[in-house]
Formats: structure tokens, sequence, C-alpha cells
């Protein structure tokens, strides 16, 4: 089943995401001709995916064959128990979660101050408290560093994204289930019924209409 409630069109919304995610999944075609899955850490900078990496690792093989490539950043944040809202029935359990889905090309990155950048970047989103001598084309010390390490950018073609949090539902019914998040306390519960109040309410005034599979 396909469903146009839980879409984000929002770019600052998913931008927010992508800078607040540090991995994400990479799918490339191997030379066997079979599809492969890749956990690597990214940022998005300057409009694209970045990552990085040994300049002889398989991922560069298969993109040497073939530049087309997926990248998936998901996040999953409450599971949703069936009898949160049907006291027999199985069918309403769920989770709840952010994913942003990506199609693009994938390209080396070889001028040096751009792949400073990129790593400075890094560095900023994976260490923000600093405690490094900042990463430039010019400091010699990082200058044969920077021209050993694969760098890659992802070049955006199409850009989707699901935020799933109970948009579909009845005001009553996501009340009742904000309460039982709310309740458990489990971890992400209570920012779970922070977000599933933030996109429900007002998704149909925003227009939101993307989908779900």
């Amino acid at each position: 089943m396909r469903r146009k409630e839980f879409s984000m069109n929002e770019q600052a919304e998913v931008e927010q995401f992508l800078n607040e995610m540090t991995y994400g999944c990479l799918g490339t075609t191997g030379e066997d001709g079979w599809p492969h899955v890749t956990p690597v850490n990214y940022v998005y900078h300057q409009g694209k995916i970045y990552f990085h990496g040994s300049r002889n690792g398989q991922k560069m093989k298969h993109l040497k064959a073939c530049k087309q490539v997926t990248f998936l950043i998901a996040k999953e944040y409450s599971l949703i128990p069936s009898y949160y809202t049907d006291p027999e029935m199985a069918c309403p359990a769920t989770a709840y979660f952010k994913s942003v889905l990506i199609k693009g090309t994938a390209e080396l990155v070889e001028d040096p101050v751009e792949k400073a950048g990129v790593l400075q970047a890094f560095m900023s989103k994976l260490q923000p408290e600093g405690g490094y001598r900042p990463i430039t084309a010019e400091d010699p010390e990082y200058r044969p560093r920077i021209k050993g390490v694969a760098v890659l950018a992802i070049k955006i073609m199409e850009m989707s994204a699901k935020f799933k949090f109970g948009q579909n539902l009845h005001e009553e019914v996501r009340e009742s289930i904000i309460t039982s998040l709310n309740s458990r306390k489990r971890e992400l519960d209570e920012e779970t019924a922070r977000l599933m109040r933030k996109y429900c309410p007002a998704h149909k005034d925003n227009g939101n209409d993307s989908t779900e599979a």
C-alpha cells in the first residue's frame, strides 16, 4: 500500500535530518551484477553527499564499473504496539521513523581544496568539540593525507523523504498514542510524541504529498 500522508517536502526539515545523522547505506552495483549495500559515514555539504575510503576498496571497484548509486539514511524512533489502538488485532502494530532516499552519481573528488573542505566538514560534524588542528589543503602535514584518501561526492539527481508519525490517524487515536508514549518513557518515546504533534496536525495545511511503501 502506498500513502501520501507520510511525505516530507520541506527542504529545511530534510536537510536538518541529513545533518543530524552520521551514517547511511550506500547502494552500488557489483561487478557480478548483484546490488551491494555498504554502511558509510557521510556528510551533507554544499548540496552533495560526501563519503571517503580507500582508493582500492570494494566501493571503488563498483563505482568504476557503474557510477549510479542510491543512498539511504533512516532513523527509527518508536515501536507502536498494536494494543495502543486495538485490544485484540495485531494489524495496528507499526514503527515511526524518518528516512531519506537519494539517487545520484558518485564521482571522485580530485581538487585538494574541495577535499580538505569536505574532510573539515566531517570533523565539524563528528567531533564538534574540536581538539584538532583545522584541515586545510595548504597545511604541509595534512597535504599527503588529503592526497592519499579517496573522497567521493554523490551528485543528487533525486531525493525523497518519508517521515511517518501517525499522520493518517484520527486526532483522538493520535492523542491516545501520544499519552501512551509519554507514559512508557522508553528512549525516543517523548521525542516521538513531540514529532507526532509537530508533523501531523498541520500536514494537510502544509501540502506535504510524498509516499510511503
